[in-house]
């Protein structure tokens, strides 16, 4: 079994910074692509960053330049600094890992339990 646990949400106003952390702990063999996502009510999942084993990042354009991903592959943890943050950023953020396992030898995708960030003064 696999969880992930995220950590680091809350209040902030306009123009300020968060750290979102979360890591990854079971039977894990390794983990491929780690990621950021976030929720809204009434809309889909989306995308906000992605990272690969070997540090390649992606970004959601409306995050580009005040956001930045990073990932500990020893420790299996993936981080997300948020800055000049705006009320549009405000949702649910939900960490995502593709993670191998000694119980299938198989890749799936893993899900954390969501922290909400709302962005508001």
């Amino acid at each position: 079994q696999v969880q992930l646990v995220e950590s680091g949400g809350g209040l902030v106003q306009p123009g300020g910074s968060l750290r979102l952390s979360c890591a990854a702990s079971g039977s894990i063999i390794s983990i491929t692509d780690m990621g950021w996502y976030r929720q809204v009510p009434g809309k889909e999942r989306e995308l906000v960053a992605t990272i690969s084993r070997g540090g390649t990042t992606t970004y959601a354009d409306s995050v580009k330049g005040r956001f930045i991903i990073s990932r500990d592959n020893a420790k299996n943890t993936v981080a997300l600094e948020m800055n000049s943050l705006k009320p549009e950023d405000t949702g649910v953020y939900y960490c995502n890992a593709g993670v191998r396992t000694y119980r299938t030898y198989s890749t799936r995708d893993y899900w954390g339990q969501g922290t909400q960030v709302t962005v508001s003064s």
